[in-house]
């Protein structure tokens, strides 16, 4: 590619579909796209996906939808954990809620993956097409708009301004989109009472070995098994981390303490605020996912809450469904308004169903524990699950496969 002089007007490139954002959703849509053979370039505004405290969890429709490609065996090979059941511990109970071993799926477990180790593997393997592209460094500034449709994109590089022109721009760069704000697409904010804060701490072989949740008066915690060490999430009530850095972090290490009396010796690896990272958790919806030339997939169109751990696996569907419904039009020219609204009707019900979902968790069981200073006990329906093998197949099958899983038809060029 070309380098812009200091002066001169953008350089302008011309491909059938842009991607922004080089994510799961973007980096999973361009693979399949360059596989049917439709010129495909993606931009991501970092150097590479090294970004910790990233949505880890690969669940089972994921690993399913890499079989259908032909990538799982050399997937797996990659260093990951497997979760195949899913306890909570509620005050001294602990309760077994999901057991994944029955699910009809290749794999039977959850893996879990730093993400970018994810995004490097599929964007190697959509570098073997020659219809896929990958800059980075290639942050999205504006909207070009020509004839009443988004026509294209612009673009900052350390080497000057690009004028990328496409027949389709999809922005998949996440739930602070700047292509879907510059849209002026309507966002249905739906909340989230909470916040969560992100850390890593040390893990032990003689540690609890399955990935579990922690909840006691006024405090929940998630604990990922990373293997050499725990990924935990400390969910705190929205607003609430000024007030837990003014208690100091002395008093922070004993809440994630009171939890988890077996880290006493190892929260002091958290030697500051640095260590600790804040999510803001928000919970919304496009009410429209497209205008002429423009397609929202991923969290651009949808942020989940992490509950469950849904989020990658919602923003794959996304991807794997419109390069189902898209791959053969893009082929053909431009795609009409109607095929980018087909992507909504197909994924929006899912969407729904599963936000629906977060939402009743929020209000019914995260808030009441997290304005209750006393021990709490295990709901009748968590004790009914604990004790019973065969209804924890529902939620390993809801958290699992979701609603609606998609599976790979776009075409493969040959």
């Amino acid at each position: 590619m070309e380098q812009a002089e200091p002066g001169q007007a953008a350089q302008r490139i011309e491909v059938r579909c842009c991607i922004v954002g080089g994510g799961p959703a973007g980096l999973m849509l361009g693979f399949l796209l360059a596989r049917a053979g439709v010129p495909v370039l993606v931009l991501e505004k970092h150097q590479d996906f090294l970004r910790d405290f990233r949505g880890d969890t690969i669940h089972p429709s994921t690993l399913q939808l890499m079989h259908e490609l032909d990538l799982l065996q050399d997937f797996l090979k990659l260093p990951h954990q497997e979760a195949r059941q899913i306890g909570v511990q509620i005050g001294d109970t602990l309760l077994n809620v999901a057991d994944f071993s029955h699910l009809p799926t290749q794999c039977k477990f959850v893996a879990l993956m730093p993400q970018w180790d994810f995004l490097n593997f599929i964007a190697d393997r959509a570098q073997r097409f020659p219809a896929f592209a990958l800059k980075t460094r290639a942050e999205a500034t504006a909207l070009i708009r020509e004839g009443g449709r988004v026509a294209g994109v612009r673009v900052k590089t350390p080497q000057g301004e690009l004028e990328i022109r496409c027949d389709l721009l999809v922005a998949a760069d996440g739930r602070h989109s700047i292509l879907r704000k510059q849209a002026g697409l309507e966002v249905m904010e739906l909340g989230a009472p909470m916040d969560v804060l992100w850390m890593r701490l040390s893990r032990r072989d003689d540690d609890p070995g399955q990935t579990l949740g922690r909840i006691d008066a006024g405090r929940m915690m998630v604990m990922l098994n990373r293997g050499d060490y725990w990924q935990c999430a400390f969910v705190i009530r929205k607003g609430g981390y000024q007030e837990i850095r003014e208690r100091g972090l002395p008093a922070f290490r004993e809440e994630i303490v009171g939890l988890a009396p077996h880290l006493r010796q190892r929260v002091k690896e958290l030697r500051d605020w640095d260590d600790i990272k804040l999510l803001t958790v928000a919970v919304d919806r496009l009410r429209h996912w497209q205008q002429p030339g423009l397609l929202c997939i991923g969290d651009s169109a949808h942020a989940m809450s992490p509950i469950g751990g849904v989020g990658i696996n919602l923003a794959i569907q996304d991807a794997v469904a419109a390069a189902n419904l898209l791959a053969e039009p893009l082929l053909a020219g431009a795609p009409s308004f109607d095929d980018l609204r087909s992507v909504q009707e197909r994924r929006e019900w899912p969407t729904r169903i599963t936000q629906r979902m977060q939402l009743l968790i929020q209000d019914q069981v995260i808030s009441r524990v997290l304005a209750s200073q006393r021990r709490p006990a295990p709901p009748w329906l968590l004790r009914l699950l604990g004790r019973s093998p065969l209804l924890q197949r529902i939620p390993a099958r809801v958290l699992g496969l979701g609603f609606q899983p998609e599976h790979v038809h776009s075409p493969r060029a040959r």
